[in-house]
């Protein structure tokens, strides 16, 4: 984009590959920067793709664990705080019967005090916008989890070989469906360890490699294709020459392994995680990796 913000890639194809929430404050912006050259690329001939990343379905399910002050922040008005007076007056019996479960002895005035320091401004306003039928929402539901472009498949976590045979299109089916339901639950396609936001299996194979912290039991502890031949049992069930994924940071920089089958290119680079600022580039069947300086 130009220094204005607005779309400057031409024809090209821009696949931003997911998790643009949570950890840092500036999620909203990033977002509805997004979403201006969604709209904005196709007058030129471009394109740009938003992969669905884990974190986006977190923040519809309501699984707000890595969402900062900030983020909430980002959403508040000047009608914040009445609106979440309001909400708390309307659902003030329930929140003491919880409140109390844990701790009988509080009064009506400590647990409005503690309710309100952990509904900051902007909560509200956050859940409702993320909610399915929020705004946020259906666009994150939108989104795709798995898009091939040319021989190219892309999906923030991994394609396992489980959920490879079932296709492109039927795996976004599913993935859709659970983000309308905001389906949280055991059996979900959203948080399957290995379904499509989360598989790590085709980055590694150890289960202590989880940086979200999800409590998952890790793929490692089910017996697993080696590496090699999953990739390749999945790039032939989907038609692909290669598979980016993001999703597992590696610091290092973009990896191109596997005969370039395989591109990792998560490198961390929010600073949450400091890693160095990469983008990769597709050029017919060249697969260049670009780093560039971070400013202070």
């Amino acid at each position: 984009m130009d220094a204005r913000g607005r779309w400057a890639g031409g024809t090209t194809t821009l696949v931003q590959m997911g998790d643009v929430t949570d950890r840092e404050p500036e999620s909203l912006k990033i977002i509805r920067s997004l979403q201006q050259l969604q709209k904005q690329a196709p007058r030129k001939g471009g394109r740009v793709v938003v992969v669905l990343g884990n974190h986006e379905a977190m923040n519809l399910v309501g699984d707000l664990r890595y969402t900062t002050p900030g983020e909430f922040a980002a959403f508040a008005d000047s009608q914040s705080a009445a609106r979440r007076e309001r909400i708390y007056e309307a659902n003030r019996a329930s929140i003491e019967v919880q409140y109390r479960a844990k701790n009988p002895a509080l009064t009506p005035q400590a647990i409005r005090q503690a309710w309100m320091a952990v509904t900051p401004l902007g909560w509200v306003e956050h859940r409702l916008a993320w909610s399915p039928t929020g705004e946020l929402g259906r666009w994150a539901t939108a989104n795709p989890a798995v898009v091939r472009i040319g021989d190219t498949l892309f999906v923030h976590g991994g394609l396992s070989a489980e959920y490879a045979p079932l296709g492109i299109d039927e795996i976004n089916r599913r993935v859709a469906t659970a983000m309308a339901r905001a389906d949280d639950s055991a059996a979900s396609i959203l948080f399957d360890d290995l379904g499509p936001l989360w598989y790590r299996g085709l980055a590694t194979r150890d289960p202590r490699a989880d940086p979200d912290g999800a409590g998952k039991p890790g793929t490692a502890a089910r017996p697993r294709l080696p590496i090699d031949q999953e990739l390749a049992a999945v790039l032939a069930a989907t038609g692909a020459k290669r598979i980016v994924i993001a999703h597992t940071p590696i610091l290092s920089g973009i990896s191109v392994g596997y005969g370039g089958r395989l591109i990792r290119i998560d490198t961390g680079i929010s600073r949450f995680y400091g890693g160095p600022l990469t983008w990769l580039e597709i050029i017919g069947d060249r697969v260049i990796p670009h780093t560039a300086a971070r400013s202070p």
